[in-house]
């Protein structure tokens, strides 16, 4: 944490030419984060005070909650990882699109045969215990 504090103040960028497509997503998803909270700030306080400062809080929150997701990405330790989620997802044999179809239209089959399943036992269990209590009323 002090760490992330003391890298909150600073200026420069960590390995900037390393690890940038995984750095963006990162950031992209918590600028995300951020703004739907903002968002929900900003309803918030036109709730309680109308249309006063609500919008202008939640666009100054919005630019300190950026500044502090950039900051993240820019610390070493989060940066490493990020550089090295990026080397390993460049390992990655990805699947051809034939073979992506067949896969999923697996799982999907394997989905419902299961839920059918499921539901096949619960109409049993219920016919069952449906009969026992039956018997003891």
């Amino acid at each position: 944490m002090t760490a992330y504090l003391q890298n909150l103040f600073t200026f420069g960028t960590y390995k900037a030419k390393q690890g940038r497509l995984a750095r963006q997503v990162t950031f992209i998803a918590l600028a995300v984060i951020v703004a739907a909270g903002c968002w929900a700030l900003k309803e918030q306080l036109e709730e309680a005070y109308g249309n006063g400062p609500g919008a202008s809080i939640a666009i100054g929150v919005f630019a300190a909650g950026c500044w502090a997701a950039f900051r993240l990405i820019q610390l070493p330790a989060f940066a490493e990882f990020l550089i090295d989620v990026e080397h390993e997802m460049k390992k990655v044999a990805w699947p051809s699109r034939g073979e992506l179809w067949k896969s999923s239209l697996v799982v999907i089959l394997t989905i419902f045969v299961l839920a059918t399943l499921l539901f096949l036992y619960d109409v049993i269990w219920q016919w069952l215990l449906g009969v026992v209590f039956a018997l003891f009323e």
